[in-house]
């Protein structure tokens, strides 16, 4: 398999590293005598990974990096301090971390007293807006400016201050921001348009001249305005809107003609609309409903006075945390909070989807999607009935029913939960789910069309882009994480409803600078552990054998690109080492010269079947080369594997995968052999060999083992094929790749489906030697290099 036990073909841009003697063979094919010189290639500037021959010392170059972190002092207490707060702020989490609403405030702002006095009845609601409008005499999102965003929040704070006759100034200023910028409302882009906007904005005009404010309700820039509202409310059904949940009732404040008698068997259990504090304070104004006046007071106390557009939001925001953490590559700290959050997700998932909060009406597939992936991949079991009600008949996806134009966020979540969570039997709404998600993005793509109608983000079109090219399983999670560093967008991304929104919990700065610094101590201790790895290849003389510096960083890339907790490098390393090792063994028995092949196979069984003495009692008859190889093979098995039984596991493990290979010539068509060697290597190295015995059922492992040498069999398979373009060849790879599809389906469900610890690590462990496979399958050398580059070499600013 190339990458794993066989050096790939050089990039152009690696060519140079390569020097070739006349009558040399390809590098995987090389001869003892023949190969690659490591010293000699340190003058090479072009190798990526020479850039780091002056950082770390040779003292201690060559030792495993093993412990919570190498790097003590500053950084380290930093990073301790930045994961402290954070689990403080994850753990005090109530209703959700979400910005004010101006637009929503002056909505509350507006009910009068209910005791029939004269004034507000949430009299802070005023003191809030006096307090916060911006320098240029506007409401709204003060860090992005959206013209619709600034309008609906300035409009409506201008008319709650001018009919309670209240800071002149302010209501002045207010106006004449909205007389020089309404003209400016066609600059918007079209999938940023806020949420209910052409039924609510011109209803405030209205309320505007009500009071008796001076509107430009005939400005040219609201005629477009005017004719998305009067399409709307002929298209909405008014006993739908009065008799089923709906989006609809977000926006009550802007539709006329309501039955109030019948809206109310809508009304949420807190009391809101559905959680929203607009048409709330609308209704309470029309009806007096005490529940809707008790829902509005303990959101101004909640808030000081302050409203959001909705609220709570603890159950979208629960999710999103999580997959943000994940994403970030932090998820290994927060494991207490990540288990507690889906727990909570888990006891309100529901067969018909989720919303924003637990007895959220309208359910949305963006959330349920979010959590069917994330309840699925942390072993909960949920069904996909829920996708279907999102489904219309015409095989669309819809975030719910009667939305007017579709979200580029949205079906990138559904995509991702149909690429990633799809179990062998599940329901054919998946897989439609997923084509129809797939084509829709790259429709999108290709028209450079992917601002979003849920969120601004500037690196939503790389993410999406990345997703579309990798998909899950051969997607590594330490280059995703590398990648989603740069698309993450912190406090700069902006959320859409009805009003532009920050969610500060899973939005921020503390999450990006965590992540950064968390990722650049991995960068360093990769440094280090490189550096020890090519030092030992170079003791051994591994060169010998084709093992060149491309190929051994290529094979401790893919381990640390899977394990990169920093208490796991012994784990690594005994990956790394053993596709080296493999990778020598299998170069020289596809040599066409046969030499010392035979002494050197008499070498490697003797010293499996002699309790690693072999070597020792027989210095002496071995060429240089050979003790190479045995004395690599040696350090790997006694001074990798902690303890004799574990060094007699190891050892067995060699020597089934030795005689599978014999058997088979020493092509690599056995890929599958080797990917269960790197499974039982990083299991023994890490000490969870003999739990894993323990805590899995034999029929577990042995479902676990078949699934997993099948597919990396099938992935060699086809990568030998390749070479061969006929059409019979095409088809055949066509027919492979859906059963490795199917297969990691399988191999998904079996590690997903366990929540128990030490037995979902080991799985776990499957999962990424297989990923790798397909990783390498999937990617040109070229891709691979320059991940190599980004994920280890290249700093992260």
């Amino acid at each position: 398999m190339q990458g794993l036990t066989a050096p790939a073909a050089a990039s152009p841009a690696t060519a140079l590293l390569r020097r070739r003697t006349a009558g040399t063979q390809q590098v995987q094919h090389a001869l003892p005598g023949r190969a690659l010189r490591w010293r000699r290639e340190r003058s090479h500037h072009g190798f990526i990974v020479e850039a780091l021959q002056s950082e770390a010392p040779e003292a201690v170059a060559h030792k495993p990096v093993v412990g919570k972190t190498q790097h003590k002092g500053e950084p380290t207490r930093h990073i301790d301090e930045m994961i402290g707060t954070v689990r403080a702020s994850l753990r005090s989490m109530g209703g959700g971390d979400i910005s004010f609403s101006p637009y929503d405030t002056a909505w509350v702002a507006l009910v009068k007293k209910l005791d029939g006095g004269e004034g507000p009845q949430f009299p802070s609601c005023i003191d809030w807006i006096a307090n916060n409008q911006l320098p240029d005499g506007s409401w709204g999102d003060d860090a992005f400016f959206l013209v619709q965003d600034r309008l609906i929040n300035t409009l409506a704070c201008v008319i709650a201050l001018k009919t309670w006759n209240v800071h002149s100034d302010r209501c002045n200023k207010g106006l004449s921001f909205v007389h020089e910028n309404i003209k400016r409302l066609p600059e918007d882009d079209e999938n940023w348009m806020l949420a209910g906007f052409e039924t609510i904005f011109p209803t405030l005009l209205e309320m505007a001249k009500d009071v008796g404010l001076d509107m430009p309700c005939d400005d040219p820039a609201l005629q477009d305005i005017y004719a998305k509202r009067d399409l709307k409310l002929a298209k909405i059904p008014k006993d739908v809107l009065h008799s089923v949940p709906t989006a609809l009732l977000l926006s009550l404040e802007g539709m006329p003609g309501l039955d109030w008698d019948r809206l109310f068997k809508l009304q949420s259990p807190d009391g809101s609309f559905l959680s929203s504090a607009a048409p709330t304070a609308y209704a309470l104004m029309q009806t007096g409903n005490k529940k809707c006046l008790e829902y509005l007071t303990d959101i101004v106390h909640k808030f000081n006075g302050g409203a959001p557009f909705v609220y709570p939001v603890e159950l979208y925001e629960r999710i999103w945390v999580v997959d943000r953490l994940e994403r970030l590559g932090l998820a290994s700290y927060f494991r207490a909070e990540i288990d507690s959050y889906l727990d909570y997700a888990y006891r309100h998932w529901s067969d018909e989807g989720i919303g924003f909060t637990w007895d959220c009406m309208v359910r949305d597939i963006d959330d349920t999607v979010m959590g069917f992936r994330l309840l699925r991949q942390h072993g909960y079991h949920v069904s996909t009935g829920a996708l279907k009600h999102f489904e219309t008949k015409d095989g669309e996806f819809v975030v719910y029913p009667g939305q007017s134009n579709q979200s580029v966020s949205a079906m990138y979540n559904l995509y991702r939960a149909a690429d990633q969570a799809a179990f062998p039997g599940d329901d054919g709404v998946v897989r439609r789910a997923k084509a129809y998600s797939y084509a829709f993005l790259q429709e999108r793509r290709a028209s450079g069309d992917l601002n979003d109608k849920w969120i601004i983000s500037s690196g939503l079109p790389s993410e999406v882009a990345y997703g579309l090219d990798f998909p899950w399983k051969a997607n590594l999670p330490r280059v995703e994480t590398r990648m989603y560093l740069e698309q993450y967008g912190g406090s700069d991304n902006v959320w859409i409803g009805k009003v532009l929104h920050r969610m500060h919990l899973f939005n921020n700065e503390l999450f990006l600078k965590l992540a950064k610094a968390d990722f650049s101590n991995f960068q360093r201790q990769c440094r280090l552990e490189w550096q020890g790895l090519k030092r030992w290849c170079e003791k051994n003389n591994l060169e010998m054998y084709g093992v060149t510096p491309q190929s051994a960083m290529r094979a401790y890339f893919l381990a640390a690109a899977n394990i990169f907790e920093p208490d796991r490098a012994a784990e690594r390393l005994g990956w790394a080492r053993t596709a080296v090792i493999a990778q020598a063994i299998s170069s020289c028995f596809l040599s066409s010269n046969a030499y010392a092949t035979d002494s050197m196979l008499e070498g490697l069984i003797g010293e499996l079947t002699s309790d690693g003495h072999n070597l020792a009692r027989r210095g002496g008859k071995y060429s240089t080369t050979e003790n190479g190889l045995l004395n690599a093979l040696h350090e790997l098995i006694d001074l990798s594997a902690p303890g004799k039984d574990a060094s007699d596991n190891l050892r067995e493990a060699w020597k089934t995968w030795l005689m599978e290979l014999t058997a088979n010539g020493g092509h690599e068509s056995c890929g599958g052999n080797t990917a269960l060697l790197l499974v039982r290597t990083v299991e023994i190295c890490s000490g969870r060999h003999s739990a894993a015995n323990q805590n899995l059922k034999p029929s577990e492992y042995s479902q676990l083992e078949k699934l997993t040498s099948s597919i990396c069999s099938k992935l060699g398979s086809r990568s030998l094929s390749q070479v061969n373009q006929n059409g019979t060849t095409m088809e055949n790879a066509e027919n492979l790749e859906q059963q490795v599809d199917q297969e990691m389906q399988e191999l998904a469900q079996c590690v997903f489906k366990s929540r128990d610890a030490i037995s979902r690590v080991t799985k776990q462990t499957f999962l990424h030697v297989t990923r790798s496979y397909c990783y390498v399958a999937h990617s040109s050398p070229e891709t691979i290099d320059s991940h190599i580059s980004k994920v280890i070499f290249e700093d992260v600013v």
